[in-house]
C-alpha cells in the first residue's frame, strides 16, 4: 500500500511540474532550421554541388534560417556534414562559427571562400577539402545517395577562441564543448 502511495505522489509531482513550470523555447524543443533552398529530406540542387572532383555544380552554400534558439544563446556555429562519406569518418563540407547572437541566418552563397556574406566576426575555418568556405556535395560516382546533414549549434560563449585554420575535429570538439542546442536538416544527393 506504502508503495502505490509513493508512485502516486511522484505522478502527481510530475503532473504538477509539467503544468506549472513554464517552458521557453529551448525547453519546448521548438529550435529550427530551415532553408528556401534545401528541403529537408530532398536531393540537393545543382547549386549545392561542388564544381572540382568530376562534379559541376554551383559550389553554392544555401541560405539558411533559424528561429526560437535557446535562452543564453552567445553565438552560433552552422557545419554541414556527410556521414556516408567512404572515408571511416565522414566528410565536413563547411564550418563556420562565431556567428553573432543576433543572426537568424545566412543569405545564399554565404560560404564563398570570401564569406562576403557572413555577419561581421563570423569565421569560416578548414574543411576536409583543406580549405575555409562551403564545399558542395560529390560524392563517389555510381555510390548510394550521400546524405548531408546542415546543422546550427547554440553555443553558450560569444567566440569558439579558433581561427580560420582550425582542423574540423577541433571546432567540431568545441561545439561539443559550448553546445546549448542545435538544429538540423538532412539533404542528400548522389550521381
Amino acid at each position: 500500500m506504502k508503495m502505490n502511495s509513493f508512485f502516486v505522489l511522484v505522478l502527481l509531482c510530475l503532473i504538477l511540474c509539467l503544468t506549472l513550470c513554464p517552458t521557453t523555447g529551448a525547453l519546448a524543443g521548438s529550435f529550427k532550421l530551415v532553408s528556401q533552398d534545401v528541403a529537408d529530406g530532398a536531393m540537393l540542387h545543382d547549386a549545392q554541388v561542388l564544381n572540382s572532383f568530376g562534379c559541376l555544380g554551383g559550389n553554392r552554400s544555401p541560405a539558411l534560417e533559424w528561429r526560437d534558439p535557446p535562452a543564453g544563446t552567445q553565438s552560433f556555429a552552422v557545419t554541414v556534414y556527410d556521414p556516408d562519406a567512404p572515408t571511416g569518418s565522414g566528410w565536413w563540407h563547411w564550418l563556420v562559427f562565431d556567428i553573432p547572437a543576433t543572426a537568424a541566418g545566412l543569405p545564399a552563397d554565404a560560404g564563398s571562400a570570401e564569406g562576403a556574406g557572413l555577419p561581421a566576426g563570423s569565421i569560416q575555418s578548414l574543411t576536409d577539402f583543406g580549405a575555409p568556405g562551403f564545399g558542395g556535395a560529390c560524392p563517389p560516382q555510381g555510390d548510394k545517395p550521400h546524405r548531408y546533414v546542415f546543422t546550427v549549434h547554440a553555443l553558450d560563449v560569444p567566440s569558439l577562441g579558433l581561427d580560420a585554420k582550425a582542423m574540423p575535429a577541433l571546432v567540431g570538439f568545441m561545439l561539443h564543448q559550448h553546445s546549448i542546442g542545435k538544429a538540423s536538416f538532412t539533404a542528400r544527393y548522389a550521381r
